[in-house]
């Protein structure tokens, strides 16, 4: 029986517990489901050894010190904390640490936040990366040497992985599952930890209008509401000013005051999520998928992808379908 693939996890004070726990409890169904020969073991690495406590209050009992990791890894797994103010934590001996331990690692991967410890230890220098939404301006800003995707849930660049938010760190191990042992043994465990084997669609699924932070007026932001469940609707700034009771001068200086873009952006960048989506989950031909996001036609459909996301919709659809 061949030896089991060694995943070693960072824990460090206040790391986020569903960061550790939720790849950990993926590699472990995949133990269960594979009981012939378990190809994961599972360990968890902190600065010192002993107790970890982390964000949640709850600790982690490690069974290596940093030291005691050496050349043995297999898959080095790095999740991430914030500060009470949201900001990703840098503790330079970890960042070291992480430098020297994926020199030996066949595979990195980082969960949520952790992708800003590997940025500071170079390790996504001329790489493409994710991490979770709320920090991804941050991470591109102090690291212009990396090409920050802020909306898939994972992203793999040659031996370094990057998963998205929180919860995408079971997503990313079950790609990592899915790369060992086949997508068979990924499904398996997707069903037994009930999820989806490939969610569908990206961190972006949360951005219109979920995610925008409210503004002072209620009757504008049921406005956003209605406007992202009636896409085909005439989305005119005309008629949103008509349904407003406003004039249009004055909806689109308000609209605008109140979300920082314009009415006819906010709508634009409301379809071209809308058909992201159906580009990610379904094998709509472009005509129904820019009729369902109200882009009205393929060549719309393609202008608007050209200029908010660089690429076309075709390219999109290669690089982020989810579904068979």
């Amino acid at each position: 029986m061949p030896a089991p693939h060694r995943v070693v996890i960072a824990v460090f004070p206040d790391v986020d517990l569903l960061d550790v726990t939720g790849p950990a409890e993926v590699f472990a169904v995949a133990n269960r489901e594979m009981s012939d020969r378990p190809p994961y073991q599972v360990l968890l690495a902190g600065p010192d050894g002993g107790q970890v406590r982390t964000s949640a209050g709850v600790r982690l009992a490690t069974d290596l010190t940093f030291a005691q990791v050496g050349d043995r890894v297999d898959t080095l797994v790095v999740p991430g904390a914030v500060d009470r103010d949201g900001a990703p934590v840098i503790d330079p001996h970890v960042v070291g640490w992480i430098g020297e331990t994926a020199r030996h690692a066949r595979r990195v991967a980082s969960v949520c936040v952790g992708a800003h410890l590997l940025a500071a230890a170079g390790l996504l220098a001329g790489r493409t990366a994710t991490t979770h939404w709320a920090t991804a301006d941050r991470l591109a800003a102090d690291h212009p040497d990396v090409v920050v995707d802020p909306d898939p849930i994972y992203v793999r660049s040659g031996k370094v992985w990057t998963g998205a938010g929180i919860s995408a760190c079971m997503d990313l191990a079950l790609a990592l599952v899915a790369e060992d042992h086949g997508e068979r043994l990924a499904l398996a465990v997707a069903r037994q930890l009930v999820m989806y084997l490939k969610r569908q669609g990206g961190q972006s699924q949360f951005s219109v209008p979920l995610w925008r932070a409210p503004t002072e007026r209620r009757d504008l932001d049921e406005l956003r509401a209605w406007i992202t469940e009636n896409l085909t609707a005439d989305l005119s700034a005309a008629a949103l000013a008509e349904r407003m009771c406003l004039s249009e001068r004055h909806f689109t200086r308000v609209f605008r005051k109140e979300t920082g873009e314009t009415p006819a952006a906010y709508v634009e960048a409301a379809r071209t999520e809308a058909a992201r989506r159906l580009l990610e989950s379904t094998d709509e031909p472009l005509e129904r998928v820019a009729a369902a996001a109200g882009l009205g036609s393929v060549e719309t459909l393609h202008r608007v992808f050209r200029r908010r996301l660089a690429t076309t919709p075709a390219a999109y659809r290669r690089r982020f379908r989810t579904a068979a």
